[in-house]
């Protein structure tokens, strides 16, 4: 038998993603999981009431490390709001694509998994997007009263399902490096961002020729 220690937060997802990967299949039970891995069930309480809610945790956790970065990043100069977004998107599917076996069966094949162990996720980018100042983004300053005006909570919703759309793509992406995906994230940030700016319609018709090159070629 194991000697039992305190396990950490970071420490149990570990353990549980590799208990995943390693048998296609959640633990027996939560006493058998603590114990096979030399720490005590209480621990696993102390941060979690479930596998379900660890599995929440998941891609929440890298995406709170993928800000920290991020943030690390911008303590070197002045960076744009848009230029957070796109550092900590690339951070974070940078992170997601060194832990892809274990995030496409966390998101598995129904819609309705995926939804589920991304609640916690979407807390978190939400709370993310509240620190991003749109002031400065010349999209707002120029565009019309009804853009202008967008509530937080509508940016916040349409920032979230951009970033589950670029999961989606992620996700489909057989590229080298996936390294389409980084594409895809650029290209819909400036599309979807900058509606507003002196050549948006060759911008929609770069995405759409990109966008539909992409539908026969990622399987």
């Amino acid at each position: 038998m194991k000697e039992e220690n305190a396990a950490t937060h970071e420490m149990i997802l570990e353990l549980y993603g590799d208990y995943i990967l390693n048998h296609s299949e959640r633990p027996k039970n939560i006493y058998l999981f603590a114990k096979d891995n030399g720490f005590d069930e209480k621990d696993f309480y102390h941060y979690f009431s479930s596998f379900d809610q660890a599995e929440k945790e998941m891609l929440d956790h890298l995406f709170r490390k993928s800000l920290d970065l991020t943030a690390e990043i911008s303590e070197s100069g002045e960076i744009s709001a848009k230029e957070r977004l796109l550092n900590t998107y690339f951070i974070f599917f940078e992170n997601l694509t060194m832990n892809r076996s274990l995030v496409l069966m966390l998101l598995g094949k129904e819609k309705i998994q995926g939804i589920k162990v991304l609640q916690n996720l979407r807390e978190t980018h939400r709370q993310f997007v509240r620190t991003l100042d749109f002031n400065t983004w010349e999209i707002f300053e120029k565009a019309k009263g009804n853009i202008r005006n967008f509530n937080e909570k509508s940016r916040q919703e349409v920032l979230w399902l951009h970033l589950v759309s670029c999961i989606e793509f992620w996700k489909k992406d057989s590229s080298p490096d996936f390294e389409k995906t980084d594409l895809f994230i650029e290209k819909t940030v400036d599309t979807g961002l900058e509606l507003i700016d002196n050549e948006p319609l060759r911008k929609m018709v770069d995405l759409g020729k990109f966008l539909w090159k992409e539908k026969f070629k990622i399987s």
